[in-house]
């Protein structure tokens, strides 16, 4: 098979859809399918990964750059699927690329395949009206995407209603769940040496994985100092880019937990992922709850580290059903708090998440159930 991706983000740009789409290309690649990626050109070069070429649109997804972008694609020699990794503000435009919804409808000779990782903003009475505004804008991209597609994919089942109000007639969305964004094994030898230079063979090590926008920083500033004051063997581990940031604004905050808090910034994806298998626990806290989109909580599960995370409007049933990870009713950092002394105080439930987190993530999560759900949508 071959494939034309078209993403608003690639490596070295860093974010989530970057690190999702060149896991993707990559996993294909490895299945032996041709794939070609246009991206917006980044300083630095992109990955070098056998099988996949890569297209830098110098520009991004401007008129200029989908002009460009048209000649390249009437270049390729066919057949091929183009697959779209939409999400609205990747594109550019502040989020209201229109043109880039229009150059999807114009080729539909082609097979277009959108893969949505997000589908519009949210449109309610309690916000501003500009953002009322982006969010009746991005719904009609969105409407326009829908019907340009010949399939389309969804990190969440969540998204079906409102895909199925955008545009009725579409084929119902396969669900293709994220995978992890960082290695998903791990030699635990390295794990042990990361444990010991981290806080020494004694400390208990909690987790979390994130950016640290906002909504974690408000929540991670309760959890973190309640949880260390509660034993001097704790250390906190804060993984994902802007953790340092973060750490340092926390100590100077709080001087009891000042050096109690680690944040190693800008790890590569091998040792980020041996620092978070050396956690005892991992606490995630979403605002919607846990989903399948969530890469972060992915690479968590992936490795079988014991998470505590919470439900949410857009949770799945899955997340109950597979008892894989401690689940709290919310997002409220007393809830988090009580969670983890009792994970904490129980190694029999940890192991037990561990086992359990690492077969989902095998059977239902891993890239190459991706790869499987789009090679078999080929034949449908």
């Amino acid at each position: 098979m071959k494939w034309a991706i078209i993403t608003g983000e690639y490596p070295p740009q860093p974010g989530g859809v970057s690190d999702y789409s060149r896991i993707l290309v990559a996993a294909l690649a490895a299945a032996g399918d041709e794939v070609h990626v246009w991206a917006p050109a980044f300083a630095g070069e992109p990955p070098q990964d056998k099988g996949v070429i890569v297209h830098p649109l110098k520009g991004g997804f401007g008129l200029a750059g989908l002009r460009r972008l048209g000649r390249e694609l009437d270049a390729l020699p066919g057949p091929y699927r183009i697959l779209v990794q939409y999400v609205p503000h990747a594109y550019g435009w502040k989020a209201m690329n229109l043109p880039f919804c229009l150059f999807l409808w114009t080729r539909r000779r082609t097979p277009v395949w959108v893969m949505f990782h997000e589908i519009a903003v949210a449109v309610t009475r309690s916000q501003p009206l500009h953002h009322n505004v982006l969010g009746l804008v991005t719904r009609r991209m969105a409407a326009i995407v829908l019907r340009s597609a010949e399939r389309v994919f969804t990190g969440t089942p969540a998204w079906e209603p409102t895909i199925r109000q955008l545009a009725p007639a579409n084929k119902p969305a396969v669900w293709t769940p994220v995978p992890s964004n960082v290695d998903t094994e791990v030699d635990p030898a390295l794990v042990a040496a990361v444990r010991k230079k981290l806080a020494g063979t004694d400390a208990v090590l909690i987790g979390h994985f994130g950016t640290y926008g906002p909504y974690h920083r408000s929540v991670l500033r309760e959890i973190i100092p309640a949880l260390l004051k509660r034993s001097p063997l704790r250390t906190f581990v804060l993984l994902g880019r802007n953790g340092h940031a973060f750490a340092k604004e926390m100590e100077n905050g709080d001087g009891s937990v000042k050096d109690r808090i680690i944040a190693p910034d800008n790890l590569p994806a091998r040792e980020l992922s041996t620092h978070l298998a050396a956690c005892d626990v991992v606490v995630q806290p979403y605002p919607d709850g846990i989903t399948t989109r969530s890469g972060s909580a992915m690479a968590v599960l992936a490795l079988g580290v014991p998470m505590i995370t919470n439900v949410g409007g857009l949770s799945e049933p899955l997340w109950r059903e597979s008892e894989a990870v401690m689940l709290t009713a919310g997002p409220s950092s007393a809830a988090f708090i009580q969670a983890a002394e009792d994970l904490l105080g129980t190694p029999e439930r940890r192991d037990e998440l561990h086992q359990r987190s690492a077969a989902l993530y095998a059977g239902r999560f891993a890239i190459e159930q991706t790869v499987k759900a789009l090679h078999a949508s080929i034949v449908e």
